[in-house]
């Protein structure tokens, strides 16, 4: 008898099981391919396409910026700033995800311990051959497990792992946006600091001015006005050496926030010596997709938004569970231990969802809606990428000329002041001619150290476009 039922559970189990395969073969889960990408064709706007892969992103920032206080400041803001600890904190809740995803294959298991008093009713069924109440004691363990037929289990693993390395991949973006910031805030320093000497520079010029103009007057070779002109003149460097010296402070507080620190001062060294002697390397277009971390994370999240994708469309199909419960059983407590109180059930089911409130069928939909919208993100991110890149770019060859032109502009008007002072002591020129040429050399003093540091800005702004300084 024992031998006949034992059978009969075998092919029971054999029948599922292969009802089981044979209904694989209506569904399979796909695997994640990239698509073809014409976007990166074209991504750079650039006279001189590049066709090496050789990127500067892939030099190290403590390569790239040579001056010792920088370098200190990005080490430290990489390991202090509160936008990395977040990220980090991030990376740590999707890596508890990315574990429960491949417990995922496992059986899920629980065992509980009940005792339960039951006071029967005299008029029910059992109330007539029992008097008073029944007591029973159980020890029970479940044993749960669900055999991934069509991969749903094996996508929603893969759907935590793209997570998990999205959330990595976003943490090297705020590496990469910090390394930025800080290097960008540094050199405004270094150009406030170059703004402030040229500007006290000038006040003390001034004020030799000023004293020169009142003993002309003197002379009767100058009116009121040109001391008065030559007074506001003077004041309204002293005022732009206020603004300046507000901006420095405000700069600092900016690099403290940065370096995830009280607001303080910042020893600092100084622009002229600046020089970021690494090859303007663009790598070909292509290099982003391994370089930028922003497109891995964007790639990252169309392919977990793929994975989903398949789950929703496999809980259309049966889901083939094994279950199992056993333990002790008994009406008495002391008898709970005992060999005849053991108990042991196996259930195996094929469950196929039919009316379930429209529900699969809308998760189907909007997994496939948001799969897509994964995918335009992921285009647009790319496509983002490249218009940094070529604005970088330009900005940098823009500014490399510019500078030049700054540079004669302001060797020619210091000549037209000197010579426009030494005009009017000789009687030879108008006060308004020094006046004008004095603020017009303060201007492009101050506009080619303006030159200098975007110069340096846009390097930056193109090695971070490029994916670099998180390596």
């Amino acid at each position: 008898m024992k031998s006949i039922l034992i059978n009969r559970n075998f092919n029971k189990g054999a029948l599922l099981l292969i009802v089981g395969l044979t209904l694989q073969s209506c569904f399979v889960a796909q695997d994640y391919t990239r698509s073809e990408l014409p976007e990166t064709e074209a991504l750079y706007r650039t006279d001189n396409l590049p066709t090496d892969s050789i990127s500067m992103a892939d030099v190290s920032w403590e390569n790239l910026f040579t001056d010792q206080y920088l370098q200190n400041y990005i080490n430290e803001g990489l390991q202090n700033n509160m936008d990395v600890r977040i990220a980090l904190q991030q990376i740590i809740a999707a890596e508890a995800y990315a574990k429960q995803g491949k417990a995922g294959y496992l059986p899920s298991a629980s065992i509980g311990a009940n005792a339960t008093h039951q006071e029967l009713s005299e008029n029910s069924q059992f109330g007539a051959l029992f008097s008073g109440g029944i007591d029973t004691y159980d020890i029970t363990a479940n044993l749960s497990w669900e055999a991934d037929i069509w991969g749903k289990i094996r996508s929603n693993n893969r759907a935590t792992q793209a997570a998990y390395l999205q959330s990595v991949a976003g943490h090297q973006v705020v590496k990469t946006q910090l390394v930025s910031s800080i290097a960008n805030t540094y050199y405004n320093l270094l150009a406030l600091d170059a703004q402030l000497e040229i500007t006290k520079e000038t006040i003390a010029t001034r004020e030799s001015g000023v004293e020169t103009i009142k003993a002309l007057k003197e002379a009767g070779q100058v009116t009121q006005v040109a001391v008065d002109q030559n007074i506001a003149q003077y004041n309204s460097a002293k005022a732009l050496q206020i603004d300046i010296e507000t901006a420095i402070f405000k700069t600092e507080n900016t690099l403290s926030i940065l370096l995830g620190k009280s607001a303080q001062h910042f020893e600092r060294s100084s622009l002229d010596i600046q020089k970021i002697e690494q090859d303007i390397v663009l790598g070909v277009p292509a290099t982003l997709l391994s370089n930028r971390p922003d497109i891995m994370a964007a790639e990252y999240g169309l392919i977990q938004s793929f994975e989903l994708t398949n789950v929703a469309k496999s809980n259309f199909y049966p889901s083939l569970t094994l279950t199992a419960s056993g333990g002790f059983q008994s009406l008495e407590l002391d008898k709970l231990l005992n060999a005849n109180s053991l108990f042991a059930t196996v259930i195996g089911g094929l469950t196929q969802p039919l009316f379930n409130q429209r529900k699969l069928k809308t998760q189907k939909e909007v997994a496939m809606a948001q799969q897509e919208q994964a995918l335009l993100q992921f285009k647009k991110t790319l496509l983002v990428a490249g218009n940094e890149v070529s604005n970088a770019l330009f900005s940098y060859e823009s500014e490399t000329k510019k500078f030049e032109f700054r540079k004669n502009e302001v060797e020619a008007l210091r000549t037209a002041e000197a010579n426009s002072e030494e005009l009017l002591k000789n009687g030879y020129a108008n006060y308004l001619d020094l006046l004008t040429a004095r603020q017009s050399a303060l201007s492009a003093e101050l506009n080619i150290i303006d030159s200098k540091l975007q110069q340096l800005v846009s390097i930056v702004d193109l090695y971070e476009a490029l994916g670099g300084g998180w390596k």
